[in-house]
Parts: structure tokens; C-alpha cells; sequence
């Protein structure tokens, strides 16, 4: 509980879970609940786990320039994140993926940061273009709109600043050189090999023909996400059944992940919600209560 981590994230969780269930009466979330088809869930489960395996694929191509480990031994260390995003705050899970990857083979963290670092680009730009799909066929309200503005601005600045690393080497290495200059000898060439390292980490992006794999496969593997989200709204019938339409899936898929964007507690708590809810209640016009509901147990089956 002493990490900074901690003391920045609970507080932005728990007021998202403010907002979540203010206003709401238990009795309308135990009645949700009461009416849920549980015989559904195992089959969301096995869709989930269809999208991660796609994603543990997708994370291996990604790394072909950094190191050759195949799919197989790449999955149990993106579970390891995923469980750490679950107890640790502020997507620390991140972090425990390029640690575990070090000591279980050797990659240097810097390299499978920057590899990370695309992944989430190409997440970021796939729940973008979910967005517009859905803003064509079901429209956006006001809130959704302001998110996926501010989701654009900030994949567009890291679009920026990657083509700077990569296309620009002459301000790159000035950029570097006026951040070795005021360190010790010893450190500056520490740094200078964690920037080689990450440099190496976007590898990929100079290679079309993977670029394309990671694309179609980050397509692929949300598309599953989405179908999950969808056989869980199954679940709880009508309204929520009837209102989920394979559009709306992927809007909540799509806001429901921006929302963990924002720094917050282990896993997620409170801005997963918030985001659900923002796409389930205020586009899809589901009660409030059956939202929240959804929301909760889309949660548990990630979790």
C-alpha cells in the first residue's frame, strides 16, 4: 500500500464507481442478476479465450525481431500480465509481461516494452475504428463523441512520435544526445542501450508483411471480445438481448477498453464500468440498473 501506484489509482476507481451505481437500487441490480441464463457463460468464456490465444499470435509476430518465441511460449507470460493487471494498479500487469519475459528467456524489458507499446497502438486504432463503425450505423452521444475525440488525439500523438523514432534518425540522435550529455558516463550509456533496445522493440514496423498480420489478427482477436460481450448480453434476455446488437458489441467492446485507459485501481475497477455503461446505457438506451448489471458480470468473466 506504500506505492504511489496505489494511492493514484484507488482514488480515480472509486469515483468512477461512484458514478457507476449512483442512483441505482440494489433491488433493480439483484433482480438483473436473478434473470441471467447462466448456460452462457461457459460459451463466453471459450470465445474470450479464442481472442487471447489470437492475441498471443499476434504479440509473437510482434516480437519476430527482437526474438524468435513461438506462440506457445508466449501465451502463459501474456496471461502473467493480464492476471497482474487484475491485483496491481495503474496497468503495472504491463511491466510484469516484460519482466517475466526477461527471466524466462532473456529479452531485454526495454525491447518488449516498445513491442507492448505497439500492441496497444493497434488495440487503440482497432476500437477507434469499431467507433466509427458504430457512429454510422447506430450514431454517438455527446459523451461518446468527446471519448473517441480524445482517444484520436492521443493514438494519433503516439503515431507521431514512433514515426519520429523511426523515420527520423537525425533528430532522434539529437533528441538522445541532449538527454546523455548532463549524465554520468556509466549511466548515459545505459540509457543509450535501453534506447537501442527499445528501438529494436519496433522492429516490426518496418516490416509490411507482419504489419498486416498484426493488423488483421488486432482485428480479429477484439472481434471475439466483442462476440463475448454480446453472448453475455444474451444472457440477461430482453431488453439488454435485443438491444445488443452485433454494432452495439463492438461500441461497448470499444468504449468499455478506452475506459482502462485511464489510470485507475487494479483491475480496472470502477472505469470499466463506467465505460460499459456509458455505451450500453446512453447509446444502446438499456435501464441504468441492467447496465451496471452487464457491466459487473462482463467484468467477472475477465477477471
Amino acid at each position: 500500500m506504500r506505492s504511489p501506484r496505489v494511492w493514484i489509482g484507488i482514488p480515480i476507481s472509486l469515483l468512477f464507481l461512484y458514478f457507476a451505481f449512483r442512483g441505482q437500487h440494489p433491488g433493480d441490480i439483484r433482480d438483473a442478476f436473478a434473470r441471467v441464463d447462466w448456460r452462457y457463460l461457459p460459451l463466453a468464456l471459450v470465445i474470450l479465450y479464442a481472442g487471447i490465444t489470437i492475441r498471443a499470435y499476434r504479440w509473437h509476430v510482434l516480437m519476430r525481431p527482437v526474438a524468435p518465441i513461438s506462440t506457445r511460449q508466449i501465451f502463459p507470460i501474456l496471461i502473467i500480465g493480464y492476471a497482474a493487471n487484475n491485483v496491481l494498479p495503474l496497468r503495472t500487469g504491463e511491466l510484469v509481461r516484460a519482466w517475466a519475459l526477461e527471466q524466462r528467456y532473456g529479452v531485454r524489458k526495454t525491447a518488449t516494452l516498445a513491442t507492448i507499446a505497439v500492441e496497444r497502438l493497434f488495440d487503440g486504432l482497432t476500437m477507434l475504428l469499431f467507433i466509427g463503425g458504430a457512429a454510422v450505423v447506430i450514431g454517438l452521444t455527446a459523451e461518446l463523441q468527446h471519448v473517441a475525440l480524445l482517444a484520436a488525439a492521443v493514438f494519433a500523438a503516439a503515431i507521431g512520435f514512433m514515426v519520429v523514432l523511426l523515420v527520423n534518425g537525425a533528430l532522434r540522435d539529437r533528441l538522445l544526445r541532449l538527454m546523455l550529455k548532463p549524465l554520468p558516463d556509466a549511466l548515459a550509456t545505459r540509457v543509450e542501450q535501453m534506447a537501442e533496445a527499445f528501438l529494436g522493440g519496433l522492429g516490426v514496423l518496418s516490416r509490411r508483411g507482419d504489419l498486416a498480420i498484426v493488423a488483421l489478427t488486432s482485428l480479429l482477436a477484439w472481434s471475439f471480445e466483442a462476440a463475448m460481450y454480446w453472448t453475455v448480453a444474451q444472457a440477461f434476455g430482453v431488453p439488454l438481448s435485443s438491444s445488443m446488437s452485433i454494432v452495439g458489441a463492438y461500441l461497448t467492446t470499444a468504449i468499455g477498453n478506452l475506459a482502462t485507459l485511464v489510470p485507475s485501481g487494479p483491475g480496472y475497477v470502477g472505469t470499466f464500468e463506467a465505460g460499459v455503461m456509458l455505451a450500453v446505457n446512453g447509446a444502446l438506451g438499456v435501464p441504468r440498473a441492467l447496465a451496471l448489471s452487464y457491466a459487473v458480470l462482463l467484468h467477472v468473466i475477465l477477471w
